[in-house]
């Protein structure tokens, strides 16, 4: 089997439900995510590209993703968050950023909110804060310094492992991008699992199994929530090392 064959039989048990969804203009609350909010489309994911020369173009992207990389994997892993994120997103409006309920109601999903200590490091996600849950993050990441806050543990920060392999794919190689988006794939059914939506009746996977709350909320979904965020952080470790690698060569 060449690498491009390979490649596509990889990748296709993902790539193709979500194309057979959007012809018929069905959505998946979960999987349409890495689709939809990462850039790189269906078919480049599914074309394979072995790792190339770095282009004087590519330089200054290569080198701000090596500092973000290199500071992550430096930085001692933060298991405390649970996936508070998505539940600050929601903080007193009446506005939510998926049509599923939510699952506690308003007013359970604000006293959880404001019951807790919210500790986001990412910025993608601290950007969605409402107002009012703003000043309840004991951090204020910005656009500018990812590198001074993003934490090795952090659900979004490992997804992002994807976005940082194929926005250099001409570098790094299609393989490293498939092994981050099969990660980042896995991290994603837990952020939801963990957030404050009520999904009951959807599927996570190609068996059909269903959708079960994580429900941070409780000391047992706290524990669970962290044990799976540890079982993340162990798998990011040699991506993000590997991304490290490679662009530690190419920038000489």
């Amino acid at each position: 089997m060449d690498e491009e064959v390979r490649h596509r039989a990889r990748l296709a048990p993902y790539v193709e439900p979500h194309l057979a969804r959007r012809r018929v203009g069905v959505k998946h609350p979960v999987h349409d995510f890495l689709f939809q909010y990462y850039s790189f489309r269906p078919a480049q994911l599914m074309t394979w590209r072995p790792p190339g020369p770095l282009e004087d173009a590519q330089r200054p992207l290569a080198e701000a993703t090596l500092r973000l990389l290199s500071a992550t994997a430096g930085r001692e892993a933060n298991f405390g968050c649970f996936g508070l994120h998505e539940w600050a997103m929601v903080h007193r409006t009446p506005e939510t950023r998926h049509p599923q309920p939510l699952r506690l109601g308003a007013s359970g999903t604000d006293a959880v909110v404001e019951g807790h200590r919210i500790g986001c490091s990412h910025w993608d996600a601290f950007r969605f804060f409402t107002p009012t849950a703003v000043p309840l993050n004991t951090l204020q990441p910005g656009p500018r310094d990812r590198a001074d806050f993003e934490n090795p543990a952090c659900l979004h920060g490992n997804m992002d492992l994807y976005k940082h392999a194929y926005r250099l794919v001409a570098v790094i190689g299609s393989d490293l991008v498939a092994d981050a988006f099969e990660l980042a794939w896995e991290v994603r059914i837990v952020d939801m699992r963990a957030a404050p939506y009520d999904m009951s009746g959807c599927t996570l996977d190609p068996h059909g199994t269903p959708w079960t709350p994580i429900p941070i909320e409780t000391a047992e979904g706290k524990r669970e929530y962290a044990d799976l965020q540890r079982g993340f952080a162990e798998r990011a470790a040699p991506v993000r090392a590997a991304l490290v690698d490679r662009l530690r060569e190419v920038l000489g």
